[in-house]
């Protein structure tokens, strides 16, 4: 059943239907799609390993050309902001939130938002 609700919301937010930014999708699984400053491959196999080693985060998926980070995670471990918080702390703009400098610095060159121009 786990695997039900996660490919049919992966297929949801693939085909542009959720709107909503967060939402819960059962008790045990919430999902968030959030804004990002990546720019290339390299961005997506460094956020989604990032996430990977999240608390509570149970699947992630950067869709590169959009810039969209989508998230599902247990609601119980983590939360929505401490996704965007992990974000900015490897070098990513979250939404609203920008990255850390320090974090920033530390990219490859193609990964930075300014290299893309």
């Amino acid at each position: 059943m786990k695997y039900l609700i996660i490919v049919f919301n992966l297929l949801f937010a693939l085909n542009g239907f959720s709107q909503e930014n967060d939402s819960i999708i059962s008790p045990k699984l919430s999902f968030v799609k959030i804004k990002t400053s990546a720019v290339c491959d390299m961005c997506k196999e460094t956020i989604e390993k990032a996430m990977a080693f999240e608390k509570g985060v149970k699947q992630s998926n950067l869709n590169v050309d959009s810039k969209y980070l989508s998230v599902w995670f247990n609601p119980k471990k983590t939360t929505s902001e401490n996704i965007r918080f992990s974000l900015t702390k490897i070098g990513y703009d979250a939404d609203n939130y920008p990255a850390q400098n320090k974090a920033y610095e530390k990219l490859n060159e193609c990964c930075k938002k300014d290299s893309h121009k």
